[in-house]
């Protein structure tokens, strides 16, 4: 059973609903499967394991605010060595997110969907309802699987403070 939560979020002056449980530092991070391009099935985390894994939620790359973020953890992707991968998560179509990562030229983090069963999405208690896309968040993922970094941002014009979440992957890192 989905849990509905209505009294969390806001979509301009209204409530928004959000289906599933919002997750919590210490807690083991909800395993989940997603598409790439050409529709194949991928499981970030099963993917990554043994890595730092960042998981960058936003509602859709082709907005202002999702494609300032996607290219900033991009460019902080690039910096970073081998043991944090970077994972962006919307629920455009797989090749919508191709198209957008080459033409932005972003190539130094993984952008996957969560188009066909929201799994990532109601696993992380982000799926707003009346809009089928992702409430904007953060997670860092230690290598052991626990969450130590979830920042669900108040509203969806709000972009993460991106110094404390690439702080906060490399402290995972120890």
């Amino acid at each position: 059973m989905t849990t509905v939560r209505t009294d969390v979020f806001k979509l301009g002056d209204k409530f928004a609903t959000l289906l599933g449980d919002e997750v919590k530092v210490g807690q083991v991070a909800p395993e989940f499967t997603s598409v790439i391009a050409g529709w194949g099935p991928v499981n970030p985390l099963q993917e990554s394991r043994g890595k730092v894994i960042i998981l960058s939620a936003v509602p859709s790359l082709d907005t202002d605010v999702c494609d300032r973020e996607t290219r900033r953890f991009n460019e902080e992707a690039a910096k970073l060595g081998d043991d944090i991968v970077i994972y962006t998560i919307s629920t455009d179509f797989p090749m919508a997110q191709k198209r957008w990562c080459g033409a932005a030229g972003v190539d130094k983090l993984k952008v996957v969907s969560d188009v066909l069963e929201t799994d990532f999405g109601l696993k992380y208690g982000l799926v707003i309802k009346e809009r089928r896309y992702l409430r904007r968040s953060v997670f860092v993922v230690r290598r052991d699987g626990k969450l130590t970094y979830v920042n669900y941002l108040p509203t969806l014009g709000e972009e993460p403070d991106y110094d404390e979440v690439i702080t906060a992957a490399k402290e995972a890192l120890k």
